[in-house]
């Protein structure tokens, strides 16, 4: 008997499905049928699996599926011997209950083989059971697939009997299962499989009906005007886009906004066609982002850009599920939509205008930021603090840190705002600049919302980057000491994302010159918390919280550092929390020690030293030379003495990979002192002074790192 293997599809027919959820459907869709098939052994060897989605349809077509599953062999450890046979050898009614729950009960009882686990003999049932058939396997992959889509909320609706109940993230109107040319007995959400699909809602020939699995595709295309593929679909979008940019030499622009709006218009149309349209030059007075914001976040259209400047022009790209000849009729109503949109944007930016942002300050103090902190008029005064506080310890203009700390966030209470939160500090520094504000206020109220400081800071951003920093201290020291710390995958104040951004300006000032590697301020980390916790009423932080937020941004960095960097290299610096500046490049001399000949060996004398060391009774104390009576402990201090000098040189001027090669030196005199060194001798004495010896050992390795940890 040949085995049968042909292609396999399935086609769920639905209501038109979330836009941002539909790739991540079909991809979870897929792959449940898959793995529950796979599991049962349906899929014959090479299978490849495609998954489909299209705004009213979810899919799978796999290449190579078994009608049966090949027979599988079985061993059914049952009871032990004396419990399940008489003395006679007759079956017991408890073998007999369990030989029907196994559905053995026609076994013959002499198959039955006994095997010995030490202590005793089972009776363990031996044979072959028949492989999965097809439409068992595939209706619980089904199950499966719908049960598992990773859907935030379902809906419940009535099928068409009036009675029955189902839930499903939108109402299901079809099912299609083919096995090559042949119909699957399978059902779902009361829906029974056949082969029979509808195509595009208005373009479609009618129903649509596969021949068989592999005309899936190319049927779709062909009488139901349905393009299947979300990546096709991407790609077909993204040609016609650049193919219309590309005739008018304009651009769709360099964010990633444009990539996300790519993914969601391929989840909202099954047919793309891309057309152009336009609206009024005057419109381009308002600051471009508002009209960027309105048309691609409100009317998902692509705006177009001059590639010379950057500046928006005052043509728009459509992506329609339609396609006609004679376009006019869809690109003139998509134009009178955006129109009034535009007109908005424009009346709120001139209105706004009017009042002075200054002005708009004493309006924060009805805004709350946080019942248990107060409003934001009371979290601009810390954040103007702490400003004030950071641009004088790093010799910057305390008078523009703490202007551009005030109004940093006036325009929340702005009509644009209000209509476009998005745009909150965007409109500030327009509004600032109209106001004659300084460029360097201006420009720090644009930077404010920036996920990273990704930029070294000079003369003229310093104030940028000392608003950055103040507004994300502030909002971990605070929202940390209400008890909100993240738990788990939950962040809802976003403190991870501020503690990155806060090590991201760190590396920014060291990397413009602020910070020296060299040196530990002016700005420290400590520093920064314990000012930011005085600007907070008293007994308003806990006593814990600024140690905890401190390990919470040595935590944050650690995790970003290890996706580029040796996970020990990183363990190993981290640990001994340097200056938040010196991190990244104490790194990358952690690592380039690693790859030393000598690094493996120095590891693991240095983590030995540290387990001896903990065992020390009572205070290390100092090295005492004259006591020194062997010569490997010898060679090890003379060691000591002449390199310390060179390598906390080199620490000191920043030099860490140099620091640490020189420490490379001690390798041979620390390998032989281990060798020929009883350290715990019985003379207390003479104990005590090779402790001390290690002590000072101990010391000079771990100035860069805890090299310890390199040897995990």
């Amino acid at each position: 008997m040949t085995t049968n293997i042909r292609p396999l599809l399935v086609e769920l027919l639905t209501e038109e499905l979330p836009p941002k959820a539909l790739q991540k459907l079909g991809q979870a869709y897929a792959e449940g049928v898959r793995s529950t098939l796979e599991r049962h052994g349906l899929l014959a060897e090479g299978c490849a699996v495609t998954a489909y989605s299209t705004p009213r349809r979810l899919a799978v077509h796999l290449s190579a599926v078994l009608a049966q599953a090949p027979d599988q062999p079985y061993a059914e450890k049952l009871m032990p011997v004396k419990i399940g046979l008489t003395e006679d050898g007759k079956a017991t009614p408890a073998l007999q209950k369990k030989l029907a729950a196994k559905g053995l009960e026609n076994i013959d009882l002499s198959t039955l083989d006994r095997e010995s686990d030490g202590k005793q003999d089972y009776l363990v049932a031996r044979g072959t059971a028949a492989g999965a058939q097809l439409a068992t396997g595939l209706q619980e992959g089904i199950d499966t697939a719908i049960n598992s889509l990773p859907i935030p909320k379902v809906m419940r609706y009535q099928l068409a009997d009036g009675v029955t109940t189902v839930k499903f993230v939108r109402p299901a109107h079809g099912l299609v299962a083919l096995f090559g040319a042949d119909v699957v007995p399978v059902s779902a959400l009361g829906l029974t499989a056949g082969r029979d699909t509808l195509g595009h809602r208005f373009m479609s020939t009618g129903t649509v009906s596969f021949a068989d699995a592999d005309s899936y595709v190319a049927t779709l295309a062909d009488k139901g005007r349905v393009m299947a593929s979300f990546e096709g679909r991407r790609d077909e979008i993204q040609r016609q886009l650049l193919d219309h940019a590309g005739r008018l030499s304009a651009t769709l622009g360099d964010d990633p906004e444009v990539t996300a709006l790519l993914d969601e218009v391929t989840a909202l149309v099954e047919h793309p066609t891309v057309y152009l349209g336009q609206f009024e030059e005057q419109f381009l007075q308002v600051p471009q982002e508002c009209l960027i914001l309105t048309m691609r976040l409100n009317q998902k259209y692509f705006p177009l850009f001059d590639p010379a400047t950057g500046r928006l022009t005052h043509r728009f790209l459509i992506v329609s599920n339609m396609h006609t000849d004679n376009p006019v009729h869809i690109v003139e109503g998509n134009q009178r939509v955006v129109r009034p949109r535009l007109a908005d944007a424009q009346f709120f930016f001139e209105t706004d205008r009017k009042t002075p942002l200054a002005a708009r300050v004493e309006q924060l103090g009805s805004i709350v930021y946080h019942n248990k902190l107060g409003t934001q008029l009371e979290r601009v005064e810390r954040v103007r603090a702490i400003a004030r506080g950071v641009a004088e310890q790093l010799g910057g203009d305390a008078s523009a840190a703490d202007r551009a700390a005030m109004l940093a966030k006036a325009d929340l209470g702005s009509n644009m705002v209000g209509e476009f939160p998005e745009l909150q500090g965007i409109m500030g520094a327009y509004y600032a600049a109209g106001d004659g504000e300084p460029d360097s206020v201006v420009q720090a109220l644009r930077s404010q919302y920036r996920n990273r400081y990704d930029t070294p800071v000079t003369k003229d951003t310093l104030t940028a980057a000392i608003l950055f920093i103040a507004e994300r201290v502030e909002t971990l020291v605070g929202i940390w000491a209400i008890g909100q710390a993240p738990t788990g995958e939950r962040d809802p104040f976003g403190l991870r994302r501020a503690a990155l951004g806060l090590i991201s300006a760190f590396e920014q000032l060291a990397a413009g010159g602020w910070l020296k590697i060299s040196q530990d301020g002016p700005l420290s980390l400590n520093g920064l918390l314990d000012l930011t916790a005085g600007t907070f009423p008293a007994g308003k932080i806990p006593g814990d919280t600024l140690s905890e937020v401190r390990t919470f941004i040595y935590e944050r960095y650690r995790n970003q550092l290890i996706n580029e960097f040796d996970r020990n290299a990183v363990e190993a610096v981290i640990a001994l929390t340097p200056p938040l500046h010196q991190v990244a490049e104490r790194v990358r001399a952690a690592a380039a020690f690693a790859q030393l000949p000598e690094a493996a060996s120095l590891a693991a004398a240095n983590k030995r030293i540290g387990n001896l060391l903990k065992k020390a009774e009572g205070e290390i104390g100092a090295v005492n030379d004259a006591a020194l009576v062997e010569p490997a402990e010898k060679a090890l201090a003379a060691a000591v003495a002449a390199l310390r000098p060179q390598a906390e040189a080199q620490l000191a001027a920043g030099d860490f990979a140099g620091s640490l090669t020189t420490l490379a030196q001690a390798r041979e005199p620390v390998d032989a002192f281990f060798a020929d060194i009883m350290v715990m001798a019985e003379d207390p004495a003479v104990r005590a002074n090779r402790l001390a010896l290690l002590g000072q050992l101990h010391g000079l390795m771990n100035q860069v790192a805890d090299i310890s940890r390199l040897a995990q």
